[in-house]
C-alpha cells in the first residue's frame, strides 16, 4: 500500500519535513515513489503538489494522520470539496 507521510531532512533542532508518496513497509527515510510536497514547522510554511496529491489518493494512497492534518491546514480538502460540488453529474 502507497502512503503520504512525511520525510525528515534539515540539520540538527531545525528540521523540514518533504512529503513524499512511499511504499507503506519501507523505513522513514526509505526511497521514496515522489516527492508531493513540502512543510516547514518552524517558519510555518507548506507547499503542496495538489495534482500529485490527488493522482495518489485517486490510485489508493492512505495520507498519515500528520499529513493530513497539515493539508487540513493548508486548506486542501476545502479545495477539493469545491472542485467536487463544482462538477455536476447528470
Amino acid at each position: 500500500m502507497v502512503k503520504l507521510r512525511l520525510k525528515r531532512c534539515g540539520r540538527k533542532q531545525r528540521a523540514v519535513y518533504r512529503i513524499v508518496a512511499i511504499d507503506g513497509r519501507s523505513r522513514r527515510e526509505g526511497r521514496d515513489l515522489q516527492k508531493v510536497g513540502f512543510y516547514d514547522p518552524i517558519n510555518n510554511q507548506t507547499h503542496l503538489n495538489v495534482p500529485a496529491i490527488l493522482y495518489f489518493l485517486d490510485k489508493g494512497a492512505q495520507p498519515t494522520g500528520t499529513v493530513h492534518d497539515i493539508s487540513k491546514k493548508a486548506g486542501f480538502f476545502t479545495e477539493l470539496k469545491l472542485s467536487l460540488n463544482q462538477t455536476k453529474f447528470y
